[in-house]
């Protein structure tokens, strides 16, 4: 599949965690926004309802704030 690159506006500490992420991990992320981006595409809910509903499935996962926290900062 053909790639294109978009630029999106973040706040300054996500883009230098973004930046200093290991380029398989960018990589990854790179796939997980694309399927957020057609699951909202796909969804005629509302965005803030399809987030609540994602961070609700996170939650019963298991994922807290501290979890979500300490993965975003580690590495």
């Amino acid at each position: 599949m053909a790639t294109t690159l978009i630029n999106m506006e973040v706040e300054s500490d996500v883009a230098a965690l973004y930046r200093n992420t290991p380029a398989e991990d960018r990589t990854k992320l790179s796939v997980l926004w694309a399927v957020l981006l057609r699951e909202y595409q796909a969804c005629p809910t509302p965005l803030q309802r399809l987030m609540d509903e994602i961070g609700a499935k996170a939650k019963a996962r298991g994922l807290s704030a501290g979890k979500l926290e300490s993965i975003l900062h580690a590495g």
